[in-house]
């Protein structure tokens, strides 16, 4: 499992590289739909990420030290001390350590957990979290150069997060995790049917995954999206819905 993981996670990370690899420096300035994020920053941002993570797996010590260091400044400022490098520098920097995880996700045992800014997670789990992380980061990469992305099958491991994360979600607004179940029915690119819950549940959510992944990662305003939604859980969910740890993220205007 965790080779195929592994193997959807170097796919997604060198196709958003295909994209900034030709980039004039000047374009690595350009403003994203973050606020105050360039592309740099994003490029930074996942650089830093798998950095962090790497000592998640290899150095215990000094990773606990970046946890007690961790604040709601945090990503801003290592995202822009990451973006001030040449942009040859970072793709460098970025490469190379996606690279590093990779192999030491390759060597995590079976059953380990793994200490992270939210629970401890399996290496399957945070392979998974990196191309949830590596697809939302290049979608405003992408929206910022005016590239339509074609969705790939990799998005159900977006999804999946979007779904375990129900729980999470409430808990960081701090809300009362509700104990309804709730029923998530996706529609791939390819027309494949993906589902989690149970069939009989009252709350529901369908659609088009990738518009249930663009709204888990807060990357588009629900109201632009094809989802449908039944039930008071679910219509509680899903504006506070986040596939990604830290804080409660700010979402994004409305386009329509």
């Amino acid at each position: 499992m965790i080779a195929n993981l592994l193997e959807d996670l170097r796919v997604e990370s060198e196709e958003l590289d295909g994209l900034v690899a030709p980039l004039p420096d000047d374009t690595w300035r350009r403003e994203t739909p973050a606020s105050g994020w360039t592309v740099a920053h994003q490029i930074a941002h996942l650089a830093w990420t798998d950095r962090v993570a790497l000592l998640a797996i290899t150095d215990a010590m000094a990773f606990a030290a970046e946890l007690t260091q961790a604040s709601a400044g945090l990503l801003d400022q290592a995202a822009g001390e990451g973006a001030a490098l040449p942009p040859a520098e970072l793709l460098t920097r970025w490469r190379k350590g996606r690279d590093e995880l990779s192999a030491a996700l390759a060597a995590v045992s079976e059953g380990e957990k793994l200490q992270w800014f939210g629970p401890p997670m399996s290496a399957a789990s945070m392979a998974t979290a990196r191309i949830m992380e590596t697809w939302a980061h290049g979608q405003d990469v992408a929206d910022s150069l005016g590239v339509q992305r074609v969705p790939t099958a990799r998005l159900k491991h977006v999804a999946h997060i979007g779904v375990r994360t129900f729980g999470f979600a409430f808990a960081l607004h701090g809300l009362a995790v509700p104990e309804e179940p709730v029923r998530v029915e996706l529609t791939g690119p390819g027309g494949q049917e993906w589902a989690w819950g149970p069939p009989d549940a009252e709350n529901r959510v369908s659609g088009p995954a990738v518009d249930f992944c663009l709204l888990v990662t807060q990357r588009r305003n629900r109201r632009d999206l094809a989802l449908n939604a039944c039930g008071e859980v679910v219509e509680r969910w899903l504006p506070i819905a986040q596939a990604f740890a830290g804080p409660p993220g700010a979402g994004r205007s409305a386009r329509s």
